[in-house]
């Protein structure tokens, strides 16, 4: 695999990472339009996975000093645009609620 699309394919598991991390939490949870409670251990679960999978990926893309700072610089891009999404568009957000099991 090239190393753009691995680092794309590492941008969108961080992206995935930061969305399970925000609908982790109640108050997310209930601003993407679920009822029930949120499915906590499962979206921090899909969020340390994401991570963990992330970097994996930067590694393989790059070397290694070069892929810590690509990893470490994807957390607050990840992190912004999930925030912004969870402002604009939470809808958009309940596709990973309904992967963890939030119908």
């Amino acid at each position: 695999m090239s190393e753009f699309l691995t680092l794309c394919l590492a941008f969108l598991t961080m992206l995935i990472a930061m969305t399970g991390f925000a609908l982790s939490l109640p108050a997310h949870w209930k601003q993407a339009g679920f009822s029930l409670e949120s499915p906590k251990r499962r979206l921090r679960l899909f969020g340390w996975s994401g991570m963990g999978l992330s970097a994996l990926l930067c590694l393989s893309a790059d070397h290694p000093s070069m892929a810590v700072l690509v990893w470490i610089m994807l957390i607050p891009v990840c992190a912004m645009i999930t925030a912004v999404g969870l402002t604009y568009r939470p809808q958009w957000l309940r596709v990973l609620g309904n992967i963890a099991g939030g119908r």
